[in-house]
Parts: C-alpha cells; sequence; structure tokens
C-alpha cells in the first residue's frame, strides 16, 4: 500500500471532524465567527481532499 492510500480516509476524516465541530458549535449558539471559519476550513479541506483523489486516480493509471 502506498502513501495515496492513506490520503484519502485521512483527509475524509478531516473534513467530517471539521464539519462536526462547526455543527456542534452551531447547535449550542457558539461564536458565529468560530462557525463561519469552521465552515471555510471545510470547504478548503474538501478542496484538498478532492485533489488528492484526482491526484491519485491520475496516478494509479499511469
Amino acid at each position: 500500500m502506498n502513501l495515496l492510500n492513506y490520503l484519502g480516509p485521512l483527509m475524509m476524516g478531516a473534513v467530517f471532524l471539521v464539519l462536526c465541530l462547526g455543527l456542534f458549535n452551531m447547535m449550542r449558539g457558539g461564536n458565529s465567527n468560530r462557525s463561519q471559519n469552521l465552515m471555510r476550513w471545510r470547504v478548503g479541506l474538501q478542496f484538498v481532499a478532492i485533489v488528492f483523489l484526482i491526484v491519485g486516480l491520475w496516478w494509479s493509471r499511469h
């Protein structure tokens, strides 16, 4: 197994963790700025995760 096999689940776990932190902060009525920052981190992590997955698929075909 190579490194790319671990990056996909690791990145998805990071996205899920930030999503849960943001939702928990909103549900308990926390600071709205913190919720906004967490959701921005989530979008950024999703972008990075998709890029890693695309690179992994491309790499596995070549």
